[in-house]
């Protein structure tokens, strides 16, 4: 098994069909859980606006007296491991037109804070697939993602591009935590409506753009200052704003979640890189067969985990990471190095 939790279920789903738009309007009653102090972390989230949580997953009405095993996680060898790799590689260039190039020295650092993480978390790399890697340092912006091989630092770059991670200054707005977050099968996910708030934003991306969920986290609070009180927010991975925001990409912006390009968010969500359980569980319960591309190829070295760094905490790695930001996003160019 990968290093995500396999849950099991008695009966297979059946009755409680995710048709069209239920996914999309996930948790819109919901609020943010209460902190240590006694008050609540957060302004409660707006339907399909950033931090949304998705809906509660409970039991679905059996249709069987016994659910089918789950399918068994691709293990694939190292050989195989990097083939693989190569093709999504290739499909990247292709696909995410808003592509940087990773350095040498970017790739050494980026592998080095990920795998710090992964220790402290005690995640269980037990075969080669897919992170993603999320610089947070504010110089920085950028995710990378990898094929993360056991007990190994030769990685090898699939593609990267600017994201925006949670800014300082503004009321509600918190720091993206640093740590390991996976995508497990707990929580269902969901996809944007394409709604726009009153300022003509859509927070979550257009229609269909897909939300991975992450739960709630603890985090710091952007608007006060150091050291700073924590609250907890519903950390979550999603498109934006093609017009207005997707421009800003590379800059600290949001209220705490990752936001990624729209092009990103199809790859990701095309290949299933980090949708190993919902892969599973599709195929005995039908609110993730309905939450999953019908048009999807996962790729065997789908993953779980969104692995959030911070190069500025490091100044032997900081100073790199920034100049060959700066330098990669001048040239702006679709290629990539592994």
């Amino acid at each position: 098994m990968s290093g995500a939790k396999c849950p099991t279920l008695l009966f297979i789903a059946g009755s409680l069909l995710l048709v069209p738009g239920l996914a999309y309007a996930a948790g819109t009653g919901s609020s943010d859980p209460v902190s240590s102090s006694g008050q609540t972390s957060a302004q409660p989230a707006q339907p399909d606006q950033e931090g949304a949580p998705s809906p509660t997953l409970t039991p679905a009405e059996p249709v069987l007296k016994e659910a089918p095993p789950l399918p068994e996680i691709p293990v694939l060898n190292e050989d195989d491991a990097r083939a693989e790799a190569t093709r999504l590689n290739s499909a990247f260039r292709h696909e995410v037109p808003v592509a940087l190039k990773v350095s040498s020295a970017q790739k050494a650092a980026w592998i080095m804070l990920a795998q710090e993480q992964i220790q402290q978390a005690s995640f269980p790399l037990d075969r080669p697939q897919v992170v993603l890697v999320v610089d947070r340092n504010p110089a920085v912006q950028r995710m990378c993602l990898m094929l993360a091989l056991p007990g190994q630092s030769d990685w090898q770059v699939i593609g990267s591009t600017k994201v925006s991670t949670g800014t300082t200054g503004r009321k509600f707005y918190y720091i993206t935590p640093t740590g390991v977050f996976t995508n497990t099968a707990d929580i269902l996910g969901y996809r944007a409506l394409g709604t726009k708030n009153e300022n003509g934003i859509m927070g979550n991306g257009t229609k269909g753009m897909r939300v991975w969920d992450f739960g709630w986290q603890w985090a710091e609070k952007g608007w006060l200052p150091v050291p700073r009180e924590k609250g907890q927010i519903r950390l979550e991975m999603h498109a934006t704003d093609p017009v207005y925001l997707e421009s800003r990409l590379g800059h600290v912006a949001s209220e705490g979640c990752i936001r990624i390009p729209s092009s990103l968010n199809v790859f990701i969500d095309k290949h299933g890189l980090i949708d190993v359980e919902d892969e599973q569980m599709a195929v005995i319960d039908n609110r993730f067969r309905a939450l999953l591309r019908s048009d999807r190829v996962a790729s065997p070295l789908a993953g779980s985990a969104v692995i959030v760094v911070d190069s500025a905490n490091r100044p032997d790695l900081a100073h790199v990471n920034i100049s060959e930001n700066k330098t990669a996003s001048s040239r702006h160019t679709p290629q990539t190095h592994s």
